[in-house]
């Protein structure tokens, strides 16, 4: 039987691209057994280029050892990115997926001209799906009108299948009527952190060390990672939203937003006596701090709220995530999806797995 060829371009060779390469590399014994090659004809970043039509050898793979001949590699531009990858295209047989494990709005706005040309996007970058929304719409017609597919799981939880079960829900007939989650693994992290020895400025500290938080931690205070992610699920459930129909009730005063992130690192400290008083407050309640996601009737808002122990959202430990689905069918009892919601393995997996439904594998 002739094994299915699938031909992948990988765009960002952060922590999340180095561990996909890392598990691409391991699973080609599995994947050639299920009459699958997988190929990586290309990786690209902002800095360097790769391109390889008959596939970058990934035996015995070392990602410190890519690196550092990934670095010595030709310079790239988005428009060099843009030109090589249609270039591929053409020069090859077999699908082709460009997988996207960057934040760019720049490399999210060359999706459309790589659906245009037959070209699957898989993406954790949120920005497309989170942003403008006829742009949205006319990526999602287009990948079906080009018999591709647009598939961005990890954009909300990481690897755990809430995109595609919301998608199976919609698809099959039923409504979904009421969304309330836990969207942030950092901000979990921290929240379970917190205690009489740790502080909050510590424990954001750990959660950037931990690598659960973004670069620059603010992003996650901030919670415009969680807003983007509320408004991906809103539409995936079918309805209009945009970032800015979400009502904010944030925790960090904007002032620790200005400026530059070592006044960031520097002025955080200030915020411990107030969330210590919060935490024995709470304590003392016996209910827990969590960072909560809700759409209901319409309506979508972020914030801060004291949970019951006895709670779903009281029982996530770590960086767990959780969405709880009300809809016509699951009522009045609904679906729960939880676990690890933040991390590079479990992101890459979740990455992985949207390639090989590409290949239908």
């Amino acid at each position: 039987m002739t094994k299915k060829v699938l031909n992948v371009v990988l765009c960002g060779t952060g922590t999340v691209g180095g561990t996909l390469l890392q598990q691409i590399a391991q699973q080609q014994e599995m994947l050639s057994k299920r009459k699958l090659n997988l190929q990586v004809v290309g990786v690209v970043d902002i800095f360097n280029i790769l391109m390889n039509k008959d596939g970058i050898d990934l035996s015995n793979f070392d990602f410190g050892k890519f690196r550092e001949m990934f670095a010595s590699c030709p310079k790239s531009s988005l428009e060099t990115i843009h030109d090589e990858v249609l270039k591929m295209r053409e020069a090859i047989s077999g699908d082709m997926v460009f997988v996207d494990c960057t934040a760019s709005y720049d490399i999210a706005d060359l999706y459309l001209d790589f659906v245009s040309a037959g070209i699957s996007i898989v993406c954790a970058n949120k920005v497309a799906a989170s942003g403008d929304i006829e742009r949205y719409r006319k990526l999602k017609a287009l990948a079906i009108e080009k018999d591709v597919k647009y598939n961005f799981e990890t954009n909300v939880g990481a690897g755990l299948p809430v995109i595609h079960t919301i998608d199976d829900l919609v698809k099959s007939g039923d409504k979904i009527t009421k969304i309330e989650a836990v969207l942030s693994g950092t901000l979990n992290y921290i929240f379970n952190t917190i205690s009489s020895e740790v502080s909050f400025s510590e424990a954001v500290k750990r959660a950037k060390e931990e690598r659960f938080s973004e670069p620059d931690p603010r992003i996650d205070l901030s919670g415009v990672d969680v807003i983007r992610k509320l408004v991906i699920l809103a539409r995936e459930s079918g309805y209009e939203i945009s970032q800015e129909d979400v009502e904010k009730h944030l925790f960090v005063p904007q002032e620790y937003f200005d400026g530059s992130l070592e006044d960031f690192w520097q002025n955080l400290p200030k915020l411990d006596e107030h969330f210590e008083n919060l935490r024995k407050e709470v304590e003392e309640a016996g209910q827990c701090l969590r960072f909560i996601a809700k759409f209901d009737n319409g309506k979508a808002s972020v914030s801060l709220e004291r949970c019951g122990l006895d709670t779903p959202f009281a029982k996530l430990e770590g960086s767990n995530n959780i969405v709880i689905l009300h809809t016509e069918r699951y009522n009045p009892h609904p679906m729960l999806i939880q676990g690890y919601g933040a991390g590079a393995g479990v992101t890459a997996a979740g990455v992985f797995a949207d390639i090989l439904d590409i290949a239908n594998v």
